[in-house]
């Protein structure tokens, strides 16, 4: 258990550096140069940090838990199976941007609007930064996270809570330590006109999370829902730009009632196309993963067990579109022609286990392998044997190798 811990803190701290968190590096960002000046402020905004990673992490294990005492084979980045919490978060992502381009403001007094901050709602922003890291960070999984997490899965709720605590505190530290040690402030420009330069152009990772995301979901649900999810992005932008042109006219002392009003009522209309979401996806729709493996065997238990041990290694893939790191791994190592060659010279059967939408055959497969969450790669060595488990962060001579592995156990056989 206390190495589990262990992993989880170390792996925590990894996920900083993956990319599924970089656009929320832009917030992390904003908050330091604000108060960089102001020690305190700084430390009160990285413990608000903190503890909303930590809060997060806490209900998103409690639902985790919950699903699976009532049957339900889920692991880390369950919730990014339903195109409902997908299209939330592009909608949460898509306003961040327009807030730090300027077309609205939030937390702001009347005389603040415009500027780039303000002491007043600094702790609640940092700790929804911090809600909002840890979500976005579940599509990516670090090195030491995954036995950790698979560990924690087969625990019970209480150890389960505590290993992913120690996920999440180890996810914070860098950012709350950072915000602790005055002595940067020192290495940061003197406040002006440049600040909001940066805000502005920090806007732009979030959008890119916005781009992705809106792919993902319509890998998973399809083109009705691509277009459902457009429709909501332009009509929450109208009802962000009506509300900064409410905020403006507030500050200069003008009615601004009926622009709230109009707010409202185009918000409203963004929930109309959210609530078709679901249907969309019941449609079968094909996946990335599944149109760029078209020669892939499709991946069953059934279909393992009925090929493995016949001379052949297998290589198992599992995988979804909203799995970052994935679609890393997929661009840089099995889908190179270095490891396409050792393939055909193995005769590997290629398998890809497909997880954009709930599947829970892939989910027992990682609760098999002690894993709890993507990617899991597997080689089945050609003589039936023992399957190796590859680490989440390949390279073509970790595969290449693995099946010469393979490949020899099966010739000594």
């Amino acid at each position: 258990m206390l190495t589990a811990i262990a992993a989880a803190f170390l792996g925590g701290i990894i996920l900083n550096l993956m990319p599924c968190v970089f656009p929320v590096i832009s917030l992390k960002a904003l908050s330091l140069i604000r108060h960089h000046e102001s020690p305190s402020h700084a430390r009160a905004e990285g413990l608000a940090f903190l503890l909303g990673v930590v809060v997060t992490m806490v209900a998103l294990t409690a639902v985790l838990l919950l699903a699976r005492a009532g049957g339900a084979s889920v692991g880390w980045g369950f919730q990014l199976q339903s195109p409902l919490v997908i299209a939330a978060l592009i909608l949460v992502m898509l306003g961040s941007a327009l807030n730090l381009l300027g077309l609205f403001e939030v937390g702001l007094s009347v005389q603040r609007v415009g500027e780039v901050g303000g002491d007043r709602g600094g702790l609640v922003g940092s700790a929804l930064t911090g809600a909002l890291a840890i979500i976005v960070a579940t599509p990516c999984s670090a090195p030491f996270m995954a036995s950790a997490v698979g560990y924690a899965l087969t625990q019970p709720p209480l150890i389960s809570l505590v290993i992913f605590i120690s996920l999440a505190l180890g996810f914070a530290a860098p950012f709350t330590l950072i915000s602790f040690f005055p002595v940067l402030a020192r290495i940061l420009p003197k406040p002006g006109a440049w600040m909001i330069t940066l805000k502005q152009g920090l806007a732009f990772p979030m959008l890119g999370a916005v781009g992705w995301l809106i792919w993902v979901l319509e890998r998973q649900a399809g083109s009705a829902a691509l277009a459902a999810i457009l429709a909501c992005c332009l009509l929450f932008s109208f009802a962000a730009w009506l509300y900064g042109m409410a905020q403006k006219r507030r500050m200069m002392g003008q009615r601004h009632w009926v622009l709230h009003v109009a707010t409202a009522f185009f918000l409203a209309l963004v929930v109309v196309p959210l609530l078709n979401l679901n249907r969309f996806a019941e449609a079968p729709a094909e996946t990335a993963t599944a149109s760029q493996a078209a020669a892939a065997v499709a991946w069953s238990p059934q279909n393992v067990d009925a090929i493995k041990g016949q001379g052949k290694p297998i290589l198992v893939n599992f995988t979804a579109s909203w799995c970052i790191t994935c679609q890393v791994n997929d661009r840089t190592s099995l889908s190179t022609q270095a490891v396409k060659a050792a393939m055909a010279r193995t005769n590997t059967i290629y398998m890809v286990a497909d997880s954009t939408k709930y599947n829970p055959d892939v989910e027992q497969a990682l609760s098999d392998f002690g894993r709890g969450g993507l990617p899991l790669y597997v080689v089945y060595p050609a003589d039936g044997g023992k399957p190796e488990v590859l680490p989440q962060v390949l390279t073509p001579g970790i595969v290449i190798s693995a099946l010469n592995q393979a490949t020899e156990k099966g010739n000594k056989s």
